[in-house]
């Protein structure tokens, strides 16, 4: 399995100084976060798209960009790209360039993204919302799969037998769809053979494991090879040197974060006892001390059989010093506890096959 991180790049909205110097201090330290990723070994760094004043990633090819000539074998993958309000031409363009910049290690993680700020913005009707998803990732695939494409939808021009560059260095740019939890989401991805990630931000996890089933099950039923599927789950959580410290850094800034969007979407507000009872083992937060954290992914894959993990560490305004921390003890602490347990593991399921 691989284990990786994502992030936001989140920003303080409302900061003392220019919100351009805030921005240049956190894109500073998201590019200082994901060297180190790349450091200590761990596998994967997602950057999703935003176009808030909380976020500083709206641009997430040319940041991973520049995150790629610093470091040399970490994977750098959207999370996500919204598909549905750009152009999938450019976003094709932009990840084979990251790409080629990167010796190979780019990936799309194409979503219908979780805030609707990019519609209006872009000049999108949102009542066209699932139908612009569904004919681009069609277009997506089709600019992926061949160098002169031939497409035609009803939301966008077509393409009569034009050549899109540049062309990538792997031989198929790998392209996730990122589903919430709809259904029909992770249908649609088994349907079309392609990798798919689960954001898993509240509730108990293992209520979500149906929808890898109801993947895999579309999967088969559309004749898709099923050695191909993959399976990611996204989640919040946060690594330090003990648990109460782990819990006490990350209370504070993830709960400003999450009512913040409570606010503007309806839920209720959080609290210290529901965030603690989240970072039980029945709950979504992965929070805690190396051990702590190691022994849920691993229970968690065992529920799953994900074959990726990802982990949002930087929400809201967590300090620098204290992400960089939690980097290093991911990837130094509990990448080898994790990696030990599925291969012992996998080495007994062999010896009793």
């Amino acid at each position: 399995m691989e284990l990786g991180l994502y992030t936001f790049a989140d920003a303080n909205p409302n900061p003392s100084r220019s919100k351009g110097a805030e921005a240049a201090e956190r894109l500073k330290h998201l590019i200082e976060e994901i060297e180190l990723a790349d450091q200590v070994g761990l596998d994967v760094f997602g950057l999703g798209e935003h176009h808030r004043p909380d976020y500083a990633a709206s641009a997430p090819a040319v940041v991973l960009a520049a995150a790629a000539v610093k470091t040399r074998n970490i994977r750098l993958t959207s999370a996500v790209t919204v598909l549905s309000s750009d152009d999938p031409v450019r976003v094709f363009q932009q990840f084979s360039t990251l790409d080629l910049i990167s010796n190979g290690r780019a990936e799309i993680m194409a979503g219908r993204g979780s805030f609707i700020e990019s519609f209006p913005l872009f000049g999108y009707n949102l009542e066209d919302y699932d139908q612009l998803f569904e004919e681009k990732l069609d277009l997506l695939l089709a600019l992926r799969d061949s160098e002169l494409v031939e497409w035609k939808g009803e939301l966008r021009a077509p393409i009569n037998g034009r050549g899109v560059y540049p062309r990538p260095l792997q031989d198929t740019l790998p392209l996730w769809v990122a589903v919430g939890g709809t259904p029909q989401s992770a249908a649609r991805a088994g349907a079309l053979g392609l990798p798919v990630a689960l954001a898993i931000i509240g509730g108990e996890p293992r209520r979500f494991a149906p929808l890898f089933d109801l993947y895999r099950e579309a999967a088969r039923r559309a004749g898709q090879d099923q050695s191909k599927l993959k399976t990611s789950i996204n989640v919040h959580g946060f690594i330090a040197d003990t648990t109460a410290a782990a819990a006490d850094q990350f209370y504070g800034p993830q709960a400003e974060v999450m009512n913040r969007i409570g606010r503007e979407r309806g839920w209720g507000p959080t609290n210290r006892a529901h965030f603690d009872m989240s970072r039980g083992p029945n709950g979504a937060l992965f929070v805690g001390d190396p051990e702590v954290v190691a022994e849920k992914i691993i229970a968690h894959h065992a529920l799953f059989k994900n074959d990726r993990f990802l982990l949002q560490m930087a929400i809201g305004l967590m300090p620098h010093a204290e992400i960089m921390r939690g980097i290093e003890l991911y990837g130094t602490k509990v990448a080898p506890i994790v990696r030990k347990a599925l291969t012992d593991s996998s080495e007994e399921a062999k010896a009793t096959a």
